[in-house]
């Protein structure tokens, strides 16, 4: 492999062809960010599902640098909720946090230096700094030396430009362009903070999270639009998000406008997953009896909790009244007591007053709907087992 070089070129706007596939995109993308967050499915468990998809996302993010963090410990130390926790999870955990913070704070802040710096501050909490960890000797500043990417061609600016490059990078996603150049100032940002690499270390998992800030900006948000982690198309397959990055490296049009075809393709392909599950039919039948079944299958629920999940899913909600089937002839107090097990449980939650809705707070019922989401495309690759 040759000797990794620094080639500058400029920061603009590069526009697709009419006729072209990302013309397309951007067209029905800007369509669907329009369209409020709606279906079928009851928002409490479309929001429990979201909180899966984040986790998920995250362990992805980690993983596209090097994290190998099997699912199941993640989930197990998630659940038990210990303050000591693993360096592997302590990563993943950090971006679920910086996650947090950016749907709290986004709205009312501007993507700028000091926004970005404490997400990065965020990113690489109480890891330990590289070469050994992936954690960062200066967080939320701007590196102070010059660096290399790994497997990568593309030799980074001089520490000293890292500055000037950044502020003209946030000059860009702020200006004041026509709304249709929205998604491709997002992908085209994406790959500058790449090229900039403007930190020590944590820039991949930096850079994915200021995509994420980006796109809700622009209203790609579960309170609006249809999307729940947008960037889960980076951690899809690794080798095609390297590709694509190499591709814009060269500073052509032509890998520019692939990268940003990628980028935006995916993004679609994600929004298309979550209609799926607004549709509470589809979610229903396809994701959560599955899952229940599943974990019968594997006894990690008991048949009776499998028929209080299974009136749980087909009425969407319950209370104890809606057992009396299962429990025939048995008082409302003893159905009360049934209720009760399964929301300790985690297996159900309460929504409203005395009903209930289908949980995944238990480690064993959250191995099944993770289970049957990856198996119906719902997940980012992991290459990890649960």
């Amino acid at each position: 492999m040759t000797a990794p070089q620094f080639r500058y070129y400029e920061l603009q706007l590069v526009e697709p062809s009419f006729d072209s596939p990302l013309t397309d995109l951007i067209i029905d993308l800007n369509h669907l960010r329009k369209k409020r967050l709606g279906g079928t499915t009851p928002p409490p468990v479309f929001f429990n599902l979201k909180s899966i998809f984040h986790m998920l996302e995250s362990i992805g993010s980690a993983r596209i640098e090097g994290n190998n963090t099997s699912l199941l410990e993640y989930i197990e130390t998630k659940l038990e909720d210990k303050a000591d926790v693993p360096i592997g999870v302590k990563e993943i955990q950090n971006i679920e946090n910086a996650m947090e913070f950016i749907e709290k704070n986004i709205k009312d802040h501007p993507i700028n230096r000091a926004f970005i710096s404490e997400i990065h501050k965020m990113v690489v909490n109480d890891l330990p700094a590289s070469p050994k960890g992936e954690g960062d000797k200066t967080p939320g500043q701007y590196r102070k030396s010059n660096l290399l990417i790994t497997k990568s061609k593309h030799l980074p600016p001089d520490c000293i430009l890292v500055e000037e490059y950044m502020d003209e990078l946030f000059h860009f996603i702020n200006r004041d362009d026509s709304p249709k150049f929205d998604l491709l100032k997002t992908a085209i940002a994406h790959h500058r903070f790449v090229w900039i690499h403007p930190f020590g270390n944590g820039n991949g998992r930096t850079v994915r999270l200021f995509t994420y800030a980006m796109l809700i900006k622009l209203g790609f948000n579960v309170d609006v639009g249809r999307i729940i982690n947008p960037t889960a198309v980076f951690c899809n397959h690794r080798n095609n998000y390297y590709k694509y990055l190499e591709q814009a490296d060269t500073g052509e049009k032509s890998g520019i406008l692939a990268w940003c075809e990628y980028v935006l393709r995916g993004l679609k392909q994600e929004i298309e997953k979550i209609d799926k599950l607004l549709d509470y039919d589809y979610l229903a039948k396809e994701i959560l009896v599955p899952t229940v079944n599943y974990s019968i299958e594997r006894q990690y629920v008991t048949d009776i909790e499998a028929k209080i999940l299974r009136k749980a899913i087909d009425k969407k909600t319950i209370q104890s009244s809606d057992l009396k089937d299962i429990f025939q002839g048995k008082h409302a107090a003893e159905l009360s007591r049934q209720i009760k097990k399964l929301v300790n449980k985690k297996m159900l939650e309460r929504v409203g007053f005395k009903h209930y809705i289908i949980s995944f707070g238990d480690s064993y019922l959250l191995r099944g709907v993770m289970k049957i989401l990856g198996e119906k495309g719902f997940l980012p690759h992991l290459d990890g087992k649960l």
